[in-house]
C-alpha cells in the first residue's frame, strides 16, 4: 500500500512539473508583447497629431462640404450654360431660378439655426419667403434676377401639384370614411364665409361691387395646402390625432376647399367678364368638377394595374407615371380653361392609385417627398419675389389688413364653430380652427386677369387695394399679367 500510495504521489509531482514546466515560455512570449505593445502605443499615439496635422489639407468637414456644394452648383451652372446659352446669364429665366432655389435653400438653413429658448423652432418656409424677398427688393439683385410670368406659374403650379399628390396619398380611407360629412363641411364651410365676409367688407369698406367683392373673397378663401399638407403628414407620421383622424381631416378638407376656392373664382370671373348668363357661367363651372373626377378615377384605376407586381423598380415607376399624369392633368388643365378640374384630378387619381398599393405606398410617398424638398424652396422663394415693396401704397395696406382680419377672423370663427359637435376636445378645435389661416399658395395661382381693369370707375385707393390683393407685383402704369 505505502509503495503504491508513494508511486502515484510520485507520478502525481510528475504531471503537474510537466504540466507547470511548458508554461513558462508562454508566460514569457506573453509578457514579450505586453512590453512590445507598450512600446508601439506611445509611437503611434504620438503619430496621430502628426497624422492630423498632415491631413487638415485638404480640409475636411463643414469647410470640405462647402467647397463641394459650391463646386456642385458651378458645374450644374456650367452645364445649363452650354445647353441654353444666355438664359443662364443675368437676366435669364435660368439664371433667375437657380438664384431663387438656392436663396430659398439658404435662408431655410439659415433659419433653422436661429433658436429662441422656450419657443418652437421657426419653420425654413418662413427663410425661404424672405429670401425670396430679400431678392425682389434689393436693387442690385433684382436688377439681374428676372423670371418670365410663364416661367413662375408653370413652377408653381408644378409645386402645388406635388402638394395635391402628397395630399391624395396621405388620405386615410378608413378615417375619410368615418368623417366624410365633417370634412365635406370643412371644405365648404369656412371659405364660403369667408368668401361671403370678404364681399361683404369690401363692399362696404371699398366700394368694390358685389361681383368684384366675390372675387376678391374668392381668392382669399383658399387656405394654403404647401403648409396645411405637409405638416399634417409630420404629424401623422408622429401619431398625433390619428385616433380621431385630424390629419387625414384636414388634409382632405383643406384639399378640397382649393378646389372649391379655384372653382369660385372663375365662376365670378366668368360672370364679371363675360355676356353669357349666370347659370350658364355656374353650369361650366359643375363642368370642370366632373371632368376632373371623370379623369381622375379612369387614370386611378389605370394606375392599379399599371405597372403590375411583378416589375423592377415598381415603386419608381408608380411615382413618375404619377407625378407626370398629376403635372399633365394641372398644366392641361389651364390650357384648355379647366382650372378647378386638373386639382380635383389629382386628387382622385392619387386617393384611388393608393388604396390598391398596400405597401408599395410608403415607398412612392418617399419619392414623392424627394421631389417635394425640390419644389418647396421654387414655390416659397418665387412666392416671395412676388411681393414689391416699391408697390405697395400707404392708404391701402391700411385697407388690405383690414379686410384681411376680419374676413379670417369670421374664417376661424366658422371653422371652430362646424367642429363643436364633432367629438373634439377644446384644444382639438382650436387646433383645426387655427389651421385654417394660412395662405399664399393658391393666391399666387395663375389666374387670368384682363388688360382692360383700368377702364373701370373705381377709386384709386380701390384700384391699389385690388392691386396689392391679386397682383402684388403689378402696378397701374405697367401691368404684368400672370396670363396674358
Amino acid at each position: 500500500m505505502y509503495t503504491t500510495e508513494s508511486k502515484n504521489e510520485h507520478l502525481e509531482d510528475k504531471n503537474i512539473h510537466s504540466s507547470t514546466t511548458p508554461q513558462i515560455p508562454n508566460d514569457s512570449n506573453a509578457s514579450e508583447r505586453q512590453e512590445t505593445k507598450d512600446t508601439v502605443l506611445p509611437e503611434i499615439e504620438g503619430a496621430k497629431p502628426q497624422m492630423e496635422k498632415e491631413s487638415s489639407c485638404p480640409p475636411r468637414g463643414a469647410t470640405n462640404k462647402i467647397i463641394t456644394q459650391g463646386v456642385i452648383l458651378f458645374m450644374i451652372w456650367c452645364i445649363t450654360w452650354s445647353l441654353s446659352g444666355p438664359e443662364v446669364l443675368p437676366g435669364g429665366n435660368l439664371f433667375g431660378v437657380l438664384i431663387i432655389f438656392y436663396g430659398a435653400i439658404i435662408g431655410g438653413k439659415l433659419l433653422e439655426l436661429i433658436r429662441v429658448p422656450s419657443v418652437p423652432q421657426l419653420p425654413p418656409l418662413l427663410g425661404m419667403l424672405l429670401a425670396g424677398f430679400t431678392i425682389r427688393n434689393v436693387p442690385f439683385i433684382s436688377k439681374h434676377v428676372h423670371i418670365s410670368n410663364m416661367w413662375s406659374s408653370t413652377l408653381r403650379n408644378t409645386a402645388l401639384t406635388i402638394i395635391l399628390i402628397r395630399a391624395g396619398l396621405g388620405l386615410d380611407p378608413q378615417a375619410l370614411k368615418h368623417s366624410k360629412g365633417l370634412c365635406l363641411r370643412m371644405s365648404m364651410g369656412p371659405c364660403l364665409m369667408e368668401a361671403c365676409a370678404a364681399a361683404v367688407i369690401s363692399h362696404f369698406l371699398m366700394n368694390f361691387p358685389w361681383q368684384w367683392g366675390f372675387l376678391l373673397g374668392f381668392v382669399l378663401g383658399a387656405v394654403s395646402p404647401a403648409v396645411v399638407v405637409p405638416s399634417m403628414l409630420v404629424l401623422q407620421e408622429k401619431g398625433y390625432g390619428i385616433e380621431k383622424g385630424i390629419p387625414t381631416l384636414l388634409i382632405a378638407a383643406s384639399s378640397l376647399e382649393d378646389i372649391l376656392a379655384i372653382t369660385g373664382f372663375n365662376t365670378c370671373l366668368s360672370i364679371v367678364f363675360s355676356t353669357g348668363g349666370i347659370l350658364g357661367n355656374v353650369i361650366a363651372s359643375f363642368w370642370d368638377v366632373l371632368v376632373g373626377v371623370l379623369v381622375g378615377t379612369l387614370l386611378g384605376f389605370f394606375l392599379r394595374y399599371f405597372p403590375s407586381g411583378d416589375q423592377t423598380r415598381l415603386s419608381l415607376k408608380r411615382a413618375f407615371l404619377l407625378v407626370s399624369l398629376c403635372v399633365s392633368a394641372v398644366l392641361g388643365g389651364h390650357r384648355l380653361g379647366l382650372h378647378g378640374a386638373g386639382g380635383l384630378c389629382t386628387l382622385v387619381l392619387t386617393f384611388i392609385a393608393g388604396m390598391s398599393w398596400s405597401k408599395e405606398k410608403m415607398k412612392v410617398q418617399k419619392i414623392i417627398s424627394t421631389v417635394w424638398n425640390v419644389f418647396q424652396p421654387l414655390l416659397f422663394g418665387l412666392v416671395g419675389s412676388e411681393v414689391s415693396v416699391a408697390s405697395l401704397k400707404s392708404n391701402a395696406i391700411g385697407l388690405c389688413v383690414a379686410t384681411l382680419s376680419l374676413a379670417l377672423l369670421i374664417r376661424i370663427s366658422s371653422a371652430f364653430a362646424l367642429v363643436c359637435f364633432a367629438g373634439f376636445s377644446f384644444k382639438e378645435k382650436i387646433f383645426i380652427a387655427l389651421s385654417w389661416m394660412p395662405k399664399a399658395t393658391v393666391q399666387e395661382s395663375p389666374y387670368c386677369f384682363p388688360k382692360w381693369l383700368d377702364q373701370f370707375a373705381f377709386p384709386p385707393a380701390v384700384l391699389d387695394t385690388f392691386y396689392f390683393l391679386f397682383l402684388p407685383n403689378c402696378s397701374r402704369q405697367n401691368l404684368q399679367y400672370y396670363v396674358e
